[in-house]
């Protein structure tokens, strides 16, 4: 009986509830990142680059353009437009392209259309000049530079707009003249020629000089994307509200969009943005919403840039000199590697030390969709550049061939004309003129031969008088 007692008494003790055991908070954030990390719905911050053989061809052309550039401003920098082969040396180094010794002239002989190497007449060393066809490549890139000074003089106007300030420092844009096809001396012959557009003035503060523009024009604050978002709605019909804050997206092959990805791309097209030309300093830039605009008009200010260059490309070093006057984020690499379908970030050119952007809806396989003249006649510098230097010394070797061998073949020709006709002669030579006239060439192969059967007949008729004098005082 006391046993019985004692053990309910037991069983209906109230017992003590034991205190749950806490689970540790980063177990919970695992769960939760597993759980959600793969539906997220937003771009990611960072991302893998992926390489574009198309555009890394065109910078591994553009690499070998750039040192012959600076070649070509050696030798032009002469008053004989002629530079000695041995101070090519010294000259490299001081300019730091990389060369060793003795390894500045052999770089010369690799491009061969663009460098004439020769033996001077009186010095008997080797010199180096220009060939015609850079010379006409030079004389080409020049007018084409001074025809479009109308437009670069808008381009200008426009960059000056995107600025927060309107103004600009004058060292930046002396750095980026090239991209934005303006001359060497754009201070005189852009700035203080249009003095109803740029103001220029001397800083007390730091000492450098700005750009100013006097005033904004409504009319150019228009972007380059408008006018294709305005293209494609009235040619292709797509809808007013998906294209309205919407780019042109084309990702480079190979690069994986998975599902949640490419709804994150859907719900940033339809993000709204400020205008790169419209002020923001007045706005309430703090909250959520504010800086997803802010950072979509940083998309639209680098696209904007892009479009006012000459080739569609700038350097990532000079659109850095502009971070701080058109509200860009401080990592601008990969900021645009965010957005890989609006831009493409190449490493090549420059060992890697060069970053170069590009806007992809501006290039199809390489090449500019909507060439200008100005890069049109750059690119004839690339040509000459790309033309193999076998191929022009094997065209040499076989225009001096074929001169020797027209030469013996004449000599025949002339013994038997001697002893047959003089007619068949005359047809070979109408044969000839009529081949040059419907081919359009002026060979030199051509015009020697032309010149030896003159040769020929000359000393011809010169025979034949001789043997009728003889006759007559026989």
């Amino acid at each position: 009986m006391l046993v019985f007692f004692a053990y309910t008494s037991n069983v209906l003790k109230p017992r003590t509830p034991t205190p749950l055991r806490q689970l540790p908070l980063t177990l919970f954030s695992n769960i939760l990142s597993k759980k959600f990390l793969s539906q997220s719905t937003s771009i990611p911050k960072k991302q893998q680059r992926v390489r574009d053989h198309g555009y890394d061809n065109y910078m591994e052309v553009e690499k070998k353009t750039r040192k012959v550039l600076k070649f070509q401003s050696l030798i032009l920098s002469q008053p004989s437009h002629t530079l000695p082969v041995s101070r090519f040396d010294s000259l490299a180094r001081r300019l730091g392209l990389g060369f060793k010794q003795n390894q500045a002239g052999a770089y010369l002989l690799k491009f061969p259309h663009v460098f004439e190497i020769y033996e001077h007449p009186v010095q008997r060393i080797l010199y180096c000049r220009l060939t015609r066809k850079a010379l006409l490549q030079i004389e080409q890139e020049k007018d084409a530079l001074d025809a479009q000074i109308p437009d670069a003089v808008t381009r200008l106007r426009k960059l000056l707009m995107m600025s927060n300030t309107g103004r600009l420092r004058l060292e930046h844009v002396r750095i980026a003249r090239r991209e934005f096809g303006l001359p060497d001396d754009f201070e005189y012959s852009v700035i203080l020629k249009y003095p109803q557009f740029f103001r220029l003035y001397d800083a007390q503060e730091t000492r450098n000089k700005y750009i100013e523009i006097v005033e904004r024009d409504p009319r150019l604050a228009v972007c380059a994307i408008e006018k294709v978002r305005e293209r494609e709605y009235r040619e292709k019909g797509f809808d007013a509200e998906d294209i309205r804050f919407s780019f042109i997206v084309n990702f480079p092959p190979g690069f994986k969009i998975g599902k949640y990805y490419r709804i994150a791309v859907w719900k940033w097209q339809r993000v709204p943005y400020w205008s790169p030309y419209e002020d923001v300093s007045g706005y309430d830039l703090r909250s959520l919403e504010a800086q997803k605009r802010m950072e979509k008009r940083a998309v639209a200010t680098i696209h904007e840039l892009l479009s006012l260059t000459i080739e569609k490309k700038i350097t990532l070093e000079r659109i850095a000199h502009f971070r701080m006057v058109m509200n860009l984020p401080k990592k601008l690499k990969d900021f645009l590697l965010q957005h890989q379908g609006i831009f493409y970030v190449s490493t090549r050119g420059n060992y890697g030390k060069l970053h170069t952007v590009f806007v992809r809806e501006a290039y199809r396989k390489g090449e500019l969709i909507e060439p200008n003249d100005l890069y049109l006649a750059r690119r004839k510098l690339g040509e000459l550049v790309l033309f193999s230097p076998r191929k022009a010394k094997v065209d040499s070797e076989l225009v001096s061939y074929r001169r020797d061998r027209e030469g013996d073949e004449m000599e025949c020709v002339t013994r038997d004309y001697m002893e047959n006709d003089f007619e068949d002669f005359g047809v070979e030579c109408k044969v000839g003129q009529e081949g040059e006239g419907k081919d359009g060439s002026n060979s030199d192969f051509v015009s020697d031969i032309e010149s030896h059967y003159i040769d020929e007949s000359e000393d011809f008729d010169e025979t034949i008088g001789e043997k009728e004098d003889t006759c007559v005082t026989e």
